[in-house]
Parts: structure tokens; sequence; C-alpha cells
């Protein structure tokens, strides 16, 4: 196995919207020796799964007065007086269930505007307002219309434009290249080890300065929207090098997912109209969220749905399907504001959305913890500190903007907006650091580690046992969907706990039966299933102990908020002796924003 070491400036791994926004603005700071890693093509990544919007308080529309949540909008005056980031913050504190940290969502809220009129002067094609400003529409939770969106493509069309902007730049990519290990010197960020998924040479990327923007990790549960990418390397990476992972019991389910598939049907769907029904054709939010129905927060909306499945108002073969009624909105706004649903309905379900029904159940769709970071996304250990050299960003890292519960179109801006002052603050680095010259026997050593712990892998007739790491996954996501779904409690997630921990004992003996060094997709699933097991492990232990309900961690044996004893961040961390957990007091003024009872 060939073995090389390159040097970079700074490193990013992950081409998405925090990826390559990071290494646009550290190329822009003047550090020309930037280097993205991506496991796929840049244009895979997920961040082109994104479909409804992004948020920006720019007030270019509103509700007609004596309006409502079903009334078309109209265009607002040219002052943007119909929005503003004040209200963007709040929207984004109560959906968090008073869990986000006030200074990154007040960073969020007013650098959203910048960051949207970036992508305007960058090209991105959003939809337009008759007099050429951009459109926006509603989005649940959100007090006025503030998600600005291409169609229902809008994480596409961002992507491109990034992407494009990298090679305008000529920014270095290794894509189709696979992260193994961080390489640490003296306690600092020093570099990566990377597999060359084309050809299945190693090499070790020196830098003093890294920045993780892996995406999510909801691929651990059986029904997700999420792409097959979405296995938690950046988290894993981070939390098998001691380092603590936050607030990971968050894990957003989103209502619609496709019954039985899990692929995202857009939240845009909602925003223009779309009602939810159940098996008796009824609209059965009016129970559940009777003034927002439809557009309440996706924690409220996904329990009003579990509670109508297990009342048994489902349909399907197990019942678990309900159903998205698009049909009273008309061809035109199906087919040019909902093209890809409609798409998407017609060949993965069989149905015409402007005739019948999409069937749809709940699916795990964004992973509100992660990585953490301050505002700058330096990564912070569990008393807080810098781990030097290493940044994080996106869905990856937790800042924490979305507390327990993120708001739909927030994500594509707390992506663009922390990645951008992500790859600023590497910038800094990478000039105060100047030449970088670390220790040729530490990479040596690394890369001899690595090789020697592929080539473990392979299978031998060894009589210690062996696992298939596709066999691994599949147990894996059947303990984390059964245990520590969208309704928790003790007894399942004790369960849960002990199925996982067994589970990451059984990882030295995943074995690879495929000897190719070409496109070895299997031994990419063996590194992916490490890292799934291990972000499943710190979600499960953070489920366990946080004992009460906020946001999108909902436990029946403790149905409460309890303000007074957790309105903390949980830190989750290895230890020898196994996770261990510490906690952060959440970083809010709660005179200024006094926690209420989320009515919608």
């Amino acid at each position: 196995m060939i073995t090389e070491t390159l040097h970079h400036d700074i490193v990013i791994v992950g081409a998405g919207v925090a990826g390559a926004w990071a290494a646009i603005e550290a190329y822009d700071a003047g550090i020309r020796n930037v280097a993205v890693v991506s496991k796929v093509h840049p244009l895979r990544s997920h961040s082109t799964a994104a479909q409804g919007g992004i948020a920006a308080p720019i007030g270019n529309v509103r509700v007609p007065p004596g309006g409502n949540a079903q009334t078309p909008l109209v265009p607002a005056a040219t002052d943007g007086s119909a929005d503003s980031p004040e209200k963007m913050v709040l929207d984004t504190i109560k959906s968090g269930d008073w869990l986000s940290d006030q200074d990154a969502v007040e960073i969020l809220a007013f650098e959203a505007a910048d960051t949207l009129f970036a992508y305007e002067r960058m090209g991105t094609t959003f939809d337009r307002l008759p007099d050429g400003r951009i459109a926006q529409r509603r989005f649940a939770g959100h007090s006025a219309p503030r998600a600005a969106y291409a169609a229902d493509r809008t994480g596409h069309a961002l992507l491109i434009t990034l992407y494009d902007q990298l090679l305008r730049r000529g920014i270095t990519i290794y894509e189709e290249h696979y992260v193994v290990d961080l390489i640490w010197e003296d306690h600092t960020a020093a570099g990566l080890v990377v597999y060359n998924i084309a050809d299945g040479t190693l090499r070790a990327l020196a830098s003093p300065t890294v920045v993780l923007a892996t995406g999510g990790f909801a691929g651990i549960f059986a029904i997700n929207s999420n792409a097959l990418i979405n296995t938690g390397d950046g988290p894993g990476l981070v939390y098998r090098s001691g380092l603590p992972l936050m607030d990971m019991e968050f894990v957003q389910f989103h209502p619609t997912g496709l019954y039985g598939h899990g692929v995202l049907i857009s939240e845009a769907c909602r925003a223009e109209g779309g009602y939810l029904r159940n098996a008796a054709g009824e609209r059965f939010m009016v129970n559940y969220a009777p003034s927002a129905m439809e557009l309440a927060p996706r924690d409220i909306v996904s329990r009003a749905e579990q509670a109508e499945l297990d009342l048994g108002h489902g349909h399907g073969p197990d019942k678990q399907g309900l159903w998205l009624d698009l049909t009273h909105l008309g061809a035109h706004i199906i087919e040019t504001r909902l093209p890809d649903i409609a798409e998407i309905s017609r060949r993965l379900a069989g149905v015409d959305p402007l005739t019948q029904m999409v069937p749809i159940q709940p699916t795990a769709h964004y992973t509100m913890g992660g990585i953490p970071t301050d505002v700058n996304g330096q990564v912070l250990n569990e008393r807080g500190e810098p781990a030097l050299g290493l940044f994080a960003a996106g869905e990856c890292a937790c800042v924490s903007v979305h507390g327990a519960n993120r708001l739909g179109a927030n994500s594509l801006m707390e992506a663009s907006v922390f990645g951008r002052r992500a790859g600023r603050s590497a910038a800094r680095r990478a000039s105060e650091i100047g030449i970088f010259a670390p220790s040729t026997t530490l990479f040596n050593q690394t890369l001899g580690a690595a090789r020697e712990r592929i080539q473990s892998r392979f299978y031998s007739d060894s009589k210690d046992g062996h696992h298939s790491a596709f066999a691994l996954i599949a147990k894996l996501k059947n303990i984390m969907t059964t245990t520590c779904g969208i309704l928790r409690n003790e007894s399942s997630l004790a369960h849960g706990n002990a199925e996982m921990a067994a589970l990451v004992n059984a990882l030295p003996h995943i074995r690879v039966f495929d000897t190719s060094c070409i496109h070895n997709l299997e031994l990419v699933r063996t590194f992916e299933a490490e890292n799934m097991a291990l972000v499943a492990e710190a979600t499960l232990v953070s489920a366990r102990a946080r004992t009460e309900s906020r946001g999108a961690h909902s436990r029946v044996d403790y149905p409460e908020r309890s303000d007074k004893e957790w309105m903390k961040h949980l830190l989750v961390r290895r230890t020898p002796d196994g996770p261990a957990y510490t906690s952060r007091q959440v970083n809010i003024d709660l005179a200024k924003y006094p926690p209420i009872a989320r009515k919608y």
C-alpha cells in the first residue's frame, strides 16, 4: 500500500455548504494552500438534498391583513419592515426549547442577510418576486415568511454556486478520499490520514489547521432522510480522539418522509399549504397545534404523527403511514414550486400529487448535537478549552444554534454563516503558525499504524470470529430505531445502551472480504461502521441521561421540561471505563428570553 505525506496550510473535511464556505473564506483571507477532502464528488455532498429554503429576515413578503397560514403571500414594502433579525432570534430560541446559546443565535440572525446576498452576488438562482427581489415562503415555527428558495432544490442551487467558486479559486480538492484518522502532535491538530478510495493508497495531509464539516448522522436510524454518506465521520473522529460530543440526544424527526423509504418530502409542501391527514382523511393537527396546524415546529408535528400512529390511525400494512394532501394546491404551484417533490412522489411512491395524496411517515432527519465549538468554529473540550488547530462547522458541529429542535430553513443558513466564520478563524491560525514543520517520525508512524489497521481488517482464518460491516450497520439501525426513536423511556434506552455497548465491542472483529484496492466500498463501509457505532453510543448515553422532555427529545416517563435541572448542555466522551458525561450551562439571558410553554 503506497503512502505519502503532503502539506497544506488548511485542510477542510467535507465539501458541502459549510466546508465549501470555509475553504472560500480561508482562501479569500490570503491562505492559498487550502485543500478540501470529500469522500464523494463535492456536488454529491448531502447539502444538495436540502429542499425548501434558507432562512434570512429580509422581509420581502408578508401575510396580507386578515390572512392566515393558508393565505397567499404578497410582496412587502422594500424597507424590510416585514421581518427583523430580532424576530428570527426569538423564533429560533423558542423552537430550540431554550437550549440554544444566545450569542450563536444572534450571530446567525444578524449575519443571515449578508450571507444570503453573498449567494445572490455569486449567482444563485433564487425564485423571484415580480419586482426582482428574492422570493420567500413560510416555514414552520417562523413568525414571518423568511425562507428564500429555489423551487424545492435550494440546497442544490447553493452547492452548485459554491462549487463554482471553489473551481474559480483553484482550491485543491481530494474527492473520493476518506479520512481514517486525525493526527495530533502535543495535543494540537497536525493533519489527517486519508484513504484514496479510487486507488487504495494512503496519504498523510500535514496541516496545522483542520476544519471538520462532515455533515450529520441521522443515518444511524433505519428510516431516515439522509444520504448513505451521512455516517457521523467528523463526530466519530473527535470522539475517538477523547474529545466530547454535545447534545447528542437531540435528533430531529422530519414529519414528512416518504412512507417506507424515509426520502425527504420537503417542508415546502406544507409551507405552500399542504395538509396532513390520517388514514380516515382527518386533518389531525387541529388536535395538537390548533393555531399553527401543519406549520408547527417539526418536533411537535412529528410527535403528533406518532400519537396518531399509536392510536391506530395510520395506513399501510404496518399501519405506520399517514397522508400529505397537496391536491388542492393546483398544478401550477406543484409543478413550478415543488417539481422535485412531484417527481419523487411519482417515481418512488407511484402517486400523482396533483390528484392523489402522498404517503408519508416521520423520518430521522437532522442532528442538533455534535462537536462542541465556539461561535468561530473552534472545537472545545469538556472544560470549554480549545482543541488547538481543530475547527468544525455545519451539521457535524454544535455551536449551539438549534438547541433542542431546529427550525426549518435554519440549517442551510447556519452551515453558511458558521462555515464562513470557521474559514476565517482557520485562516487567522494558519497565518499565525506560518511555516509548519511537523515531526516526520510522527507522520511515518501514523501512516504505518493506519496501514496496519486497514490490513488487519481483511479476512483471515483467525478463530476469533468475524462480522460483516453491512450486518453490523443493519443491527445498529434497528437498535436505534426501536430504543431511541421519537418517544423514549428508561426501559428502552437501557436496553439500547446495553445492545450498543456489545456492538461497539464487536467493532474490532469486522472483517473485509473484498481484497481489491480499487473502489473497495466494503472497506469504506467498515470505517463508516466504526463512526456510526460510536456516535450511536454517544446518542444513547445522552438520551438516557437527560431525564426530561425538551424539543426533539421526548421521554414518556419524564414528560415535562425541567428548566431548573436540565437547562444545560450534555457532553459525553469516551474514557477507559466507558462513556462519561458532564454538563455545561446554556448561554442565554433569561430576563431577555424568559422560558415559556411552547404553544402553537
